[in-house]
């Protein structure tokens, strides 16, 4: 019944959002006389807002069309090189790389938004690397008959992904980055790997904001998983896909539910938004407002996750700690972090980051106790939030060089 009843809450905000965009654009239209009346462009404004916020919204595009580097400006190239079920391997690269450029896995979060997110991010990395994004696919739109996925399964698919990337002409294979919630299984993965003496195995992983152990610095997010027992996240946190959808019947957690929880943790500073967004155009900003537009826009895309991936990843990374304790299996084998001899592992945190805490992506250092400390890096970013680890001038200008730099440094 949630999900349904949320359907026709969108359903009935579409046609809203509908109607105030075209009174925004009568009351903006220059031959409109009402257009020049002192109340005429703080309604169309305040018409705008809303239909912004209440439109629906799709998976968007990553949209590289070109990249520009230094003086020089080069076409960028987007294909998919591997589909299964629930995520495609997407490749990004332009004529501008060197022909032995490092391979980069960029592993997206599976966390209710789309890999898009990392917009930022990915175009950031491509001015020097061929990057390789892992684009989940959003639940409801994967039919039952395509059976579940979970956390063992996220773990098979990256290890599928390193593989089908290979090795490159020196027998050297791919380097791994993990944005946040993935930083658990890509960690897992390479420890799986690394025990297997695979030889796809990750030459360096870099973990930004990620909740190896989030008995470090807990945050709000954490604390609520650690007050309600499992059975609570089954009763209240699941939903089924409506009939409409491909994926009819199958039990997820809905993105809009975790849309809903983010907003709420920083609800005065999205309301401060919209007030600016507001102002701007009122003002006759449009730039400053198409950019609050932009973000909103891709943070308010958002997917459903199956309930089993989501089920476990609350049980096992936020409420029984199992990577950290030494518990955590995969298929049934223990996951040995001490098996990571070889991985070089960057670890980065945000000072202001609420949603990962300080010391809890940090705690992967600690625990691959037979990693030489030359392989191991530590970044702390003053002044950076979550979001701001991996999108944004301080992503762009202070974060993204260091990652570039170590990734340089054990490329071979």
């Amino acid at each position: 019944m949630l999900y349904t009843a949320y359907e026709m809450q969108r359903t009935y905000l579409a046609g809203a959002s509908a109607w105030a965009n075209m009174g925004a654009q009568l009351l903006n239209n220059p031959s409109n006389p009402f257009a020049y009346l002192g109340g005429g462009p703080i309604m169309a404004s305040a018409l705008d807002v809303f239909a912004h916020a209440a439109a629906p919204r799709g998976k968007p595009a990553f949209g590289f069309e070109q990249i520009d580097i230094g003086d020089e400006c080069f076409a960028v190239s987007e294909e998919i090189v591997l589909q299964k079920p629930f995520g495609q391997l997407k490749r990004f690269a332009h004529a501008g790389l060197q022909e032995d450029a490092p391979r980069l896995l960029i592993v997206a979060p599976m966390s209710g938004h789309f890999a898009t997110l990392l917009r930022g991010t990915v175009l950031r990395m491509l001015e020097s690397h061929e990057v390789y994004v892992t684009d989940w696919r959003d639940a409801r739109q994967v039919p039952t008959s395509e059976g579940q996925f979970d956390l063992d399964d996220y773990i098979d698919y990256l290890v599928t992904y390193m593989e089908h990337i290979g090795l490159d002409d020196t027998g050297c294979g791919a380097h791994m980055l993990a944005v946040c919630q993935p930083s658990v299984p890509c960690l897992a993965a390479a420890a799986l790997m690394s025990a297997q003496r695979h030889e796809c195995r990750p030459r360096s992983l870099t973990m930004m904001g990620g909740p190896i152990d989030t008995r470090e610095a807990p945050t709000a997010v954490n604390t609520m998983a650690m007050q309600r027992p499992h059975s609570w996240f089954q009763q209240n946190a699941i939903a089924t896909v409506p009939m409409q959808y491909p994926g009819a019947g199958r039990k997820v957690y809905p993105g809009f539910m975790q849309l809903a929880g983010f907003m709420s943790m920083n609800l005065g500073n999205h309301m401060m938004s919209h007030w600016e967004m507001f102002k701007h155009l009122v003002t006759g900003d449009g730039e400053s407002a198409d950019s609050t537009k932009t973000f909103y826009d891709e943070y308010r895309s958002v997917c459903d996750m199956t309930a089993e991936f989501y089920l476990q990843t609350v049980e096992h990374v936020f409420q029984k700690h199992s990577l950290p304790n030494g518990t955590m299996e995969h298929r049934g084998t223990l996951i040995d972090l001490t098996a990571i001899d070889d991985v070089a592992i960057l670890a980065i945190e945000g000072e202001k980051d609420d949603i990962s805490g300080i010391g809890q992506t940090k705690a992967a250092l600690m625990l691959t106790t037979n990693l030489d400390d030359s392989r191991k890096r530590y970044e702390l970013v003053p002044d950076v939030g979550h979001y701001g680890i991996f999108n944004g001038s301080k992503w762009r200008t202070k974060i993204a060089p260091v990652v570039e730099e170590w990734i340089s440094a054990h490329n071979a």
